[in-house]
């Protein structure tokens, strides 16, 4: 499947909720998101189905978000048949880590090898205040479960924000020293409720390698959107993401599926291909519409030139 500018639609990326256990301050309103009646939300067997037929056009990689996906009942189950799925390659899972010490065993053995972890702060008091519920030993505790059954690749998904966490940038990638993990330091970006962030919040991830200096080396990369870097006789890597300072869209190869079904051809635009309720060719139809409808790209990004997607973050997936 390729979209009008060449690129190869091999990955989707699929909300299965858009509640979370956390109140991310650049992800959703203080008050959580509205309450949605149960068949507003696309049933596992619906997903199933989308994702089904995108792996027929030629999907590969497929991810599991949210919201937070694991509070969706059902959730490794889905896992399980989305990998068994013959075509998919690569199964992963975007998590803020807290109900990982109690599912990352399941997890796995439902095929789920590949895990990324929100982690904005090493400080209980910052980690409280970004997710205005949470607690960092949760998340601390999901990761040591993840590295406990065996989980690999593990990535570590920090959100870099000016006058907030820019002052932890080496304690945060010393985490690679003592865990074989990647931290990946992505540029905050200007949608939904990123509204009470300032200019200053917006710093590119340069900022990261201005930092840690010599003691960074370049370390290739993985196949993905981050730029990667190695601190000395670490164990794992340091990937560095630039949606503003210097996008990637050129090499996009994604959609995404919101909780309550529709496709996104790409993150930052407000249009989105409804797909529930359709099935057999109609529903590979808009499959292929959606990826046909991807633009080139998805223009500035700043503290000025917002986004113009329609949804914030927990209702989009990560």
């Amino acid at each position: 499947m390729k979209d009008t500018f060449g690129r190869k639609i091999d990955y989707l990326r699929i909300s299965v909720t858009d509640r979370c256990n956390y109140r991310c301050v650049y992800c959703m309103p203080e008050e959580g998101v509205e309450k949605r009646e149960h068949d507003e939300i696309l049933s596992l067997e619906e997903i199933e189905e989308i994702a089904a037929a995108a792996v027929s056009l030629g999907v590969r990689k497929v991810r599991v978000t949210g919201g937070e996906p694991l509070v969706r009942r059902g959730v490794v189950e889905l896992c399980r048949r989305l990998r068994a799925m013959e075509g998919v390659e690569d199964l992963a899972v975007t998590t803020n880590g807290a109900l990982l010490p109690a599912m990352a065993q399941e997890l796995k053995a439902a095929g789920v090898n590949r895990i990324n972890i929100s982690l904005d702060t090493l400080r209980p008091e910052r980690f409280a205040a970004i997710t205005r519920c949470g607690r960092l030993e949760d998340c601390l505790a999901g990761l040591r479960a993840a590295l406990g059954c065996g989980m690999s690749p593990i990535k570590i998904n920090t959100v870099l924000i000016g006058g907030f966490n820019d002052d932890e940038i080496e304690d945060l990638a010393e985490l690679t020293v003592r865990y074989p993990v990647d931290v990946r330091f992505i540029e905050l970006m200007p949608i939904g409720h990123t509204v009470p962030f300032g200019p200053e919040a917006y710093l590119p991830v340069t900022v990261v390698k201005e930092r840690l200096g010599d003691a960074l080396e370049p370390a290739g990369t993985d196949g993905g959107v981050a730029k990667l870097y190695r601190l000395k006789g670490a164990k794992g890597r340091i990937g560095l993401i630039t949606p503003l300072s210097c996008e990637f869209c050129g090499s996009c190869n994604r959609l995404r599926l919101t909780a309550d079904g529709h496709l996104k051809p790409c993150l930052h635009s407000a249009e989105e291909i409804p797909v529930r309720g359709l099935h057999g060719a109609a529903l590979r139809q808009a499959i292929l519409d959606a990826a046909a409808a991807k633009p080139a790209s998805h223009g500035a990004l700043s503290a000025e030139c917002r986004s113009r997607s329609a949804r914030d973050m927990n209702r989009i997936g990560g």
